[in-house]
């Protein structure tokens, strides 16, 4: 059943509550993007954007919203895949632009030969290489990762999921979902800060840049570090082979990064041992 508190009214364990509950609406909607996009679109990354979606849709969930939660998470949890998405799109500017140009060329030639040109006619109509017209049509379908926006013509309610996630999949997601909360915790002092108030807190960038005392430019950066080490902590614990290679294994940013997975790594262990402990006195 969705919790309907006023946020300033919950507690700490009542947010966790809302959130870990409402974990299966990631995978269905994570799932209904990688549907619609080019296969080199990673799940992983995805997952890892629905889940930071849903923990801040926990904290910033209100019932004057007039909305169940459900509603409200999974148009937060659809953006972020969206906003992912477009970080992602790795289409350059020049690519589209040639897309473009061949486009044209080729509707252009079709009018005045009365027939579909072949891509050797295209190419030397443009002055390029052959190649490049025949690679012209996979670079056009990779830039179209943002094909997702407007898909749904129907209502909210009707894109939502409608059945409950099988039970491996929910566990496997709530576990994701864990160890994000704990990687979030153990972060240094000052990239902690800025995820949650970034993320969390919807503070805008300038705001957290002056409570810190650096520029704008900074936090971006301090942001960008903050998810590279939360994306590769969750991969260390459930994904070791998508962990990202050092630069210098064995170098001061290395041994740094493998005592922050430890550490990750031994808050989740403290966890499990307190949950354990708690469900045996509740027996």
């Amino acid at each position: 059943m969705t919790a309907q508190l006023n946020t300033g009214e919950r507690t700490r364990a009542e947010v966790d509550e809302l959130i870990t509950s409402h974990v299966g609406l990631v995978a269905p909607l994570v799932a209904e993007a990688l549907r619609r996009v080019p296969a080199h679109v990673r799940r992983d990354d995805l997952n890892s954007a629905g889940l930071t979606a849903l923990v801040q849709a926990g904290h910033s969930f209100d019932i004057t919203l007039g909305v169940p939660f459900n509603r409200y998470a999974v148009v937060r949890i659809r953006g972020a895949i969206l906003d992912e998405l477009r970080r992602t799109d790795w289409a350059s500017r020049s690519v589209r632009r040639r897309a473009r140009d061949v486009a044209e060329a080729r509707n252009s030639m079709a009018t005045a030969l009365g027939r579909t040109a072949t891509d050797a006619e295209v190419a030397e109509g443009l002055g390029i290489e052959v190649a490049d017209v025949t690679a012209n049509d996979g670079d056009r379908s990779r830039a179209n990762v943002i094909s997702l926006q407007g898909a749904h013509d129907g209502a909210l309610e009707e894109t939502l999921p409608s059945q409950d996630p099988e039970p491996s999949l929910a566990l496997e997601h709530k576990e994701r979902l864990t160890y994000l909360v704990e990687a979030i915790a153990e972060l240094p002092e000052r990239l902690q800060i800025v995820v949650k108030e970034y993320f969390i807190a919807e503070r805008p960038m300038a705001g957290i840049a002056e409570s810190l005392g650096v520029s704008e430019a900074r936090v971006s950066q301090m942001r960008a570090e903050a998810l590279v080490l939360l994306r590769d902590a969750l991969n260390h614990a459930l994904d070791p082979e998508l962990v990202t290679p050092a630069e210098r294994p064995g170098g001061c940013v290395d041994r740094r990064r493998t005592q922050y997975f430890e550490a990750v790594a031994a808050r989740h262990a403290a966890g499990r041992t307190s949950a354990r402990v708690i469900n045996s006195r509740r027996r």
